[in-house]
């Protein structure tokens, strides 16, 4: 394989060391897209702006999917907090979801479409929140506040949806508003 004696061997040693290299170097350059794909996929399915706060999400291996979880099981909470859900209910926990990029066809939209037609179980609410509380512990003050409050503010918009009766009293059931009680105290 090898001409021209030693000056030949030390060429192909060059070759190859240089080939090993660029293929490190398109390697890092392939993670650092598919890294910069993630980050961009988990801000545009939660609506976080907040680099740092979608920097450390990151780091902590959550991704588009995870993170949307976080963000829909308290919306489903919410239009059951009251035993039923009206039509204005369902439209809200759907166009939250569709803003987080999760649109009819998609697996996470038929998934909420399922909670919404049959209350799931208990034990979903508790699993959410003993991840919010094992996500919290490894977010700083400001990153757990943030999203904390894209949570709560999605929540509460679909607590909001049904109104009162006949535009009368409250927007939001004391039900309801329980519900919001509970999921705060999670965060």
């Amino acid at each position: 394989m090898s001409t021209g004696g030693f000056s030949g061997r030390t060429r192909e040693l060059q070759d190859v060391f240089f080939k090993q290299r660029d293929e490190q170097l398109l390697q890092a350059l392939r993670e650092q897209a598919a890294t910069k794909e993630a980050k961009k996929a988990l801000a545009d399915a939660t609506g976080i702006l907040d680099e740092h706060l979608i920097d450390h999400l990151h780091a902590l291996g959550v991704s588009d999917e995870t993170l949307a979880a976080v963000t829909l099981i308290p919306l489903i909470t919410m239009a059951w907090a009251d035993g039923n859900i009206d039509a204005r209910e369902r439209r809200a926990v759907l166009a939250a979801a569709e803003e987080q990029g999760l649109a009819a066809g998609h697996p996470g939209h038929q998934l909420l479409e399922r909670w919404l037609e049959r209350k799931p179980e208990p034990r979903l609410l508790e699993a959410w929140k003993s991840y919010v509380l094992a996500l919290g512990e490894n977010l700083g003050a400001t990153d757990r506040n943030e999203l904390k409050r894209e949570i709560l503010a999605r929540a509460r918009g679909v607590a909001e949806a049904a109104g009162g009766l006949l535009g009368f009293g409250g927007k939001v059931s004391k039900a309801e508003q329980a519900a919001l009680d509970d999921l705060e105290k999670s965060l």
